[in-house]
């Protein structure tokens, strides 16, 4: 078993190093099946872990060495092997490994594809480490890596400085959601003299922290999550992700930096059940993010920005049920997301592909009849995370719609319009997409041409997944509530009975679903409307295209302040500071010019000096000290 889990640690960093060293050496070929190779291994040693949690139901720690200690404080290199932790494993392992699978091809002729084998291993190992870690600092290594990897992947093509400056508005915009989630760590590790999950889990039941303080710390973490998992006001970095090469979006999106926050949550569950004040802000946030990325992704014509819109407002559905204390259902959610959106990515893809590098679907159209398993693929990922029974989408959305019903009517109503939204927005994209006649160029049109097997192979594994991986928690019989209940303190949300009440949320939600996609056809397919250029957009749209004009907003309130107060600084303060220096540096020089004149060499002069100076000092002695 110890060799399983080192494997799993470091099949990804040997895969980094490797190529990182040797990859241009090797060749395209070779250093992409060997950075697939190292996440499949990550991940076969993943199911040989679920396979044993599952059989015995516990859970363990793996100690591979101590860090260091301040004060009573002891920081162990160690991780923890649970029903969550190894859960997370299995998605973030195997998407991964099909979108490693999906690269081989889709970079094949990029000129730098071992390097971005390389960032691909870094950034697994990376998260690998934040799932498995024992304690918050373990976690938060591999929180600031996937960060790290994150800048690298999104500006991988840094020839375009747009492509550079998404990068860079990522970067900060986490390291800012990362200060809060350091301070809340701080204060944990302060006042409870660990940072070990398990033993503040232990602690929190003694009362030896004031409430006020734990809200504090819940909050602070709150925001790092709210960094890392794009929720308002820190969601605008994750639409401009979209810079980085399709497999980066899919990484990103879908199973693994941007579920880091919800499993940050869930993980200090024990933590966030005792602030339910903060548990309030996190499902009014998350509420609010739903609603609002949904109606930006109504009007957006880039086919990964509506796909990046969709994740955001999915991830707030997420923290909508964080906030409700379902953690389960989140999870939920979490998986079935990580299927449907994986695929819908590639096969986003996918179409790029086929149209050299086109991402507007006011340029495309009918390629469902040329790119039949793309279609398909995306076709039933479509169904899935516009909530259509009985795809897996259906099953995890109506599980938080109706604990938010039955917690908080508000929010459910809330949350039943984003998902409306839902289905419009990915049933627009799907028409404008692949049906009516092809609106591109002669010569695009003249190449079509269905993806080869290694991008097509995955979306069929994924699309696969999205149909049937809702079985994983059906109302009455949930094995994932089952699987994960010996994590919560409270007794796990059971699938819900299905009475009067619960089967009439369900036909609600299937019909707001079905609305959604009836104006869709009405106005993309019967009518075959292309929406207009975007010099012509105007009110409300132009509202939605502009996203609500949030990053003018940043620019104005933050971004320009800080560059008038550092412009001040540069031109008065560090001026001032420079002349202090020059000056105190000039008369210290002036004084040794006079001083070293003493030094002439004169007998006569330095017993003068030794007599004055023997004569102060016998005055001090016998005169001024009596005095006093």
């Amino acid at each position: 078993m110890n060799t399983t889990i080192l494997l799993l640690l470091f099949a990804p960093l040997v895969g980094f190093l490797i190529n990182t060293c040797f990859g241009k050496s090797l060749g395209k070929t070779i250093s992409g099946v060997l950075g697939t190779t190292a996440i499949v291994v990550s991940f076969l040693c993943a199911i040989c872990l679920f396979s044993q949690i599952n059989a015995n139901g516990k859970s363990f720690t793996f100690h591979l060495a101590d860090w260091f200690s301040i004060g009573n404080i002891k920081i162990n290199f160690s991780f923890l092997f649970d029903q969550l932790s190894v859960l997370w494993l299995l998605f973030v392992t195997g998407i991964g490994a099909l979108i490693h699978l999906y690269s081989i091809s889709y970079m094949h002729e990029d000129e730098n594809m071992h390097k971005f084998f390389s960032y691909l291993n870094l950034f697994v190992f990376f998260m690998i480490a934040l799932v498995a870690g024992s304690n918050l600092l373990i976690m938060f290594i591999g929180w600031e890596g996937v960060g790290l990897c994150s800048y690298l992947l999104i500006g991988f093509w840094y020839k375009n400085q747009d492509y550079n400056d998404a990068a860079k508005k990522a970067f900060i915009m986490n390291r800012i959601g990362d200060l809060g989630f350091l301070i809340g760590i701080f204060i944990l590790g302060f006042h409870f003299q660990t940072l070990e999950f398990l033993e503040i889990k232990a602690l929190l039941g003694k009362d030896v922290i004031t409430p006020s303080l734990l809200s504090i710390a819940a909050l602070c973490l709150f925001i790092g999550a709210c960094g890392k998992s794009a929720q308002l006001p820190l969601a605008t970095w994750l639409p401009d992700a979209m810079a980085g090469p399709t497999p980066v979006s899919a990484l990103i999106h879908a199973a693994t930096m941007v579920t880091a926050g919800i499993f940050m949550i869930t993980r200090m569950n024990f933590l966030f059940d005792l602030t339910p004040e903060i548990q309030n802000v996190i499902a009014i946030v998350g509420a609010i993010t739903a609603i609002v990325a949904a109606s930006i992704g109504l009007v957006q014509n880039d086919i990964k920005k509506v796909l990046a819109y969709s994740t955001v407002s999915q991830l707030g559905l997420m923290f909508l049920a964080l906030g409700l204390g379902a953690y389960e259902v989140a999870v939920f959610h979490v998986i079935t997301h990580a299927f449907f959106k994986a695929c819908l990515f590639l096969g986003s893809g996918s179409v790029i592909h086929a149209l050299h590098g086109e991402q507007d679907m006011r340029n495309m159209g009918g390629l469902r009849k040329v790119m039949p398993i793309t279609f398909w693929t995306m076709m039933i990922s479509t169904l899935a995370i516009s909530g259509i029974f009985p795809f897996s989408g259906f099953w995890s959305k109506d599980e938080i719609l109706m604990t938010a019903f039955h917690s908080n009517i508000p929010l459910w109503v809330v949350g039943s319009i984003a998902s409306i939204m839902t289905a419009f927005y990915m049933f627009r994209l799907m028409y404008l997409s692949f049906f009516n006649e092809f609106r591109g160029t002669e010569e695009q049109k003249h190449h079509l041409h269905e993806s080869p097997a290694l991008i097509t192979i995955p979306l069929v594994i994924l699309a696969t997944l999205a149909a049937i991986g809702g079985a994983i928690s059906l109302p009455g019989h949930s094995w994932l509530n089952h699987y994960l209940a010996p994590l919560f303190a409270h007794k796990s949300h059971e699938a819900h009975t299905l009475g009067t009440t619960e089967y009439t949320l369900m036909a609600v939600a299937t019909i707001g679903a079905l609305l959604g996609i009836a104006i869709a056809y009405s106005k993309y397919l019967k009518k075959k409307e292309i929406p207009v250029a975007d010099s012509e957009v105007q009110g409300l749209h132009k509202v939605l295209s502009n996203k609500y004009y949030l990053d003018e907003i940043y620019m104005a309130t933050i971004v320009k302040p800080i560059y008038m107060i550092s412009n001040f600084a540069k031109k008065y303060v560090e001026k001032f500071i420079s002349k202090a220096v020059i000056g105190l540096g000039g008369a210290t020089y002036a004084l040794s010019i006079k001083g070293k004149k003493i030094q002439n060499g004169n007998i006569g002069v330095y017993l003068f000096a030794f007599i004055f100076g023997m004569v102060g000092f016998l005055v001090y002695v016998f005169i001024i000290r009596d005095v006093k």
